[in-house]
């Protein structure tokens, strides 16, 4: 850091500009000298907790759970704080209090005979795991935290301690106070949640909130209300964010996904998307047709629905599916340059014999009735097609809950992130097999590596927004389709999206879709390092975080790769995919002391978790461990204290030689 006798006024003669605006924010030497005493004691506290974690594919029940016990992390906090003093059975529900406050108190007041005693014991105990997790933080990160009704009152509480014999009558007095003035449910409530917001500083999304569990508006929700949030966004967030700029294939595709899980919640219930028209349509013009490849998969949400249910949800399963083909057509054809055209599937189908046609290859068709395709113009959309489609696209453009959620993954969302040494991406960077960056034309110019994760960011800004040229928007909002299901695509560098082959052909060989070279690369330490090294990520203790892939666990895959250099941290959130992975997913925690990797069994339900304080069973992994504890400035933050500290000196050196005149109010 700069030091003060190291400036002279000669030297800030550049920046006098500068120095001026800030002197109206610190308009005295004493203002300056304050700010820069407490911007070097936040250097020396240690390093907040980062929580990493992706691929929630709707689970809401899971992630809230996942983010009230911070994996684990208030659990451990808790048997450090109590040791034997709590029986294990008292200790656990602490916890369930601390996780789902309003719920277990009215448990607790159902069945406690003596509820003024265990409002006071469980004050006490709240009080002393809030201490303990608020002290990493200064007094005014921490004020900032607190509910406004009990701000004086948790600041008192949080920094007296009973040990001194002045304090500990004020102290009792305090408690004994809420307790008899019926604010003790309020009290506990406002406690718990400060607990869970301090144990979690900052939280990072690795893509993928959207698609296959019912509840990814829940997790929206929560997570444009958190105190401190990223996300970097995945492919199935792109198909969403695509649908809301009003890309129709990309709607097509969010509905044939919502489907084939059997997952009408989201749409209906979060987002308000009329389904009727669909349904309506569907039922008319399969009428007759089984669509039995089209029933949806199999999930605990199944009990919900009656055969009669599921035969019309399959129903509308085939119609969007054959909509999505013909949207998608429509794209590649507007746009040669995507180089998609073997895409362009149902021209290769001979309806009259019912077989596929595939380089020179016949194939059998798993389904034939096809009654709203004309075989000699396969992807003209049926006037009622046409009209459905308006339809859709009039919900989708017209939910405001969609607006507000997408508005906050556009805000806060990217492609990529760089925080603390970790590059944050959520599947690849496109790769030649030699290990160097592929080049990917758009528009005409090729980018690659850093600039093209740089572009696509863009593109996808230039879709959502309205202040673009018509044309410059036409292209931005298909390129968002391109980036779902392209093979140059970040968010997902495969060969081919099978959709169609996985509907309709039983030959597993066809349905294969091929990785990226990306994806055999990460395996290798020195080609990770040349991916860090390209987005300025330097140093020894840097990591790629990713998800998209689920680790197969139960086949012996692992999350770590290249020796720790790379960590995949999709285990299967999601349920569809857990009995792929064995487990239910990874969570990512990076402390003062170091970065553990949490492994997740699966998570039965909100109410068990409640009524029997079944907390998610948990295997922590330790990644690194600090011999010495990583302080703020050491972090990237640090490094912006730092340099406002360096400016702040030049400020009282401007000061203090009749360079700036300090603003003095009387």
């Amino acid at each position: 850091m700069t030091a003060l006798n190291n400036i002279t006024p000669e030297s800030l003669q550049d920046d006098l500009h500068y120095l001026q605006l800030l002197s109206r924010s610190f308009p005295t030497i004493a203002d300056a000298s304050t700010e820069i005493i407490n911007l070097e004691a936040i250097l020396n506290l240690p390093k907040g907790t980062e929580h990493f974690l992706t691929d929630l594919h709707g689970e809401d029940e899971a992630f809230q759970h996942v983010l009230k016990n911070a994996s684990g992390a208030i659990k451990r906090k808790v048997n450090e704080i109590f040791g034997n003093s709590l029986r294990e059975t008292e200790k656990k529900e602490i916890c369930t209090l601390i996780y789902y406050p309003e719920e277990k108190l009215q448990l607790v007041k159902a069945k406690e005979k003596d509820l003024d005693d265990w409002y006071l014991i469980t004050l006490n105990q709240l009080v002393k795991i809030c201490q303990n997790v608020s002290s990493k933080y200064t007094r005014s990160k921490v004020r900032k935290s607190l509910p406004k009704e009990f701000s004086y009152i948790i600041q008192e509480l949080l920094h007296e301690t009973s040990i001194e014999p002045n304090k500990h009558a004020y102290i009792n007095v305090i408690i004994s106070t809420i307790i008899s003035t019926k604010r003790a449910d309020d009290f506990i409530i406002a406690m718990c949640n400060l607990i869970q917001r301090l144990t979690i500083d900052s939280l990072h999304i690795v893509g993928d909130i959207f698609d296959r569990g019912p509840g990814a508006h829940i997790i929206m929700d929560t997570l444009c209300n958190y105190h401190n949030f990223d996300i970097q966004w995945g492919n199935h967030d792109i198909l969403w964010m695509g649908a809301a700029s009003g890309n129709t294939s990309c709607m097509a595709n969010v509905i044939r996904m919502s489907m084939r899980y059997g997952n009408m919640a989201t749409l209906e219930d979060g987002y308000g998307i009329n389904l009727l028209p669909l349904a309506t349509f569907a039922m008319d013009a399969y009428a007759n047709d089984p669509c039995t490849i089209f029933m949806p998969k199999a999930s605990d949400e199944d009990s919900r629905y009656n055969e009669k249910t599921r035969r019309l949800i399959a129903q509308m399963h085939k119609a969007i599916t054959v909509i999505q083909f013909k949207l998608e057509a429509d794209i590649i054809n507007r746009r040669p340059e995507f180089n998609m055209d073997n895409r362009k599937l149902l021209e290769n189908i001979d309806f009259e014999k019912g077989i596929y046609m595939y380089n020179g290859k016949e194939y059998a068709m798993r389904d034939n009735n096809f009654p709203t395709i004309d075989p000699k113009n396969p992807y003209k959309l049926t006037d009622e097609e046409e009209d459905l489609v308006k339809k859709i696209q009039y919900s989708f453009q017209n939910s405001d809950k969609l607006k507000k959620h997408m508005d906050c993954l556009y805000r806060y969302g990217s492609m990529y992130t760089v925080s603390n040494s970790n590059l944050l991406f959520h599947a690849s960077v496109p790769m030649n097999v030699d290990g160097s960056f592929k080049k990917v034309s758009i528009n005409g110019k090729d980018y690659s590596g850093k600039k093209l994760m740089d572009k696509i960011d863009q593109l996808m800004r230039t879709a959502y927004y309205d202040d673009v040229e018509e044309d410059e928007k036409q292209f931005a909002m298909d390129y968002i389709w391109y980036v779902w299901c392209g093979p140059d695509s970040p968010s997902f560098d495969k060969s081919k999206m099978a959709t169609f082959e996985r509907y309709f052909l039983e030959n597993k060989d066809i349905q294969k879709e091929l990785k990226g070279h990306y994806y055999t690369l990460r395996d290798n330490e020195e080609a990770c390092d040349k991916i860090l090294n390209e987005f300025g990520v330097y140093g020894q203790h840097t990591h790629i975080i990713n998800g998209h892939v689920p680790v197969k666990t139960i086949k012996g895959e692992q999350p770590m790769k290249a020796n720790g250099k790379l960590l995949v941290i999709d285990g299967g959130f999601s349920k569809a995919y857990q009995p792929e992975t064995g487990i239910a997913g990874y969570t990512l925690v990076y402390h003062s002391h170091g970065m553990q990797l949490v492994q997740h069994d699966p998570f039965q339900s909100r109410q068990e978790a409640i009524e029997e304080g079944q907390d998610i069973k948990s295997t922590t992994h330790v990644i690194e461990f600090n011999s010495q504890r990583m302080m703020v400035k050491d972090t990237d933050k640090g490094r912006e204290l730092i340099s406002q500290i360096s400016d702040l000196k030049k400020l009282l050196v401007a000061y203090r030689n009749g360079l700036i005149k300090e603003r003095v109010s009387f």
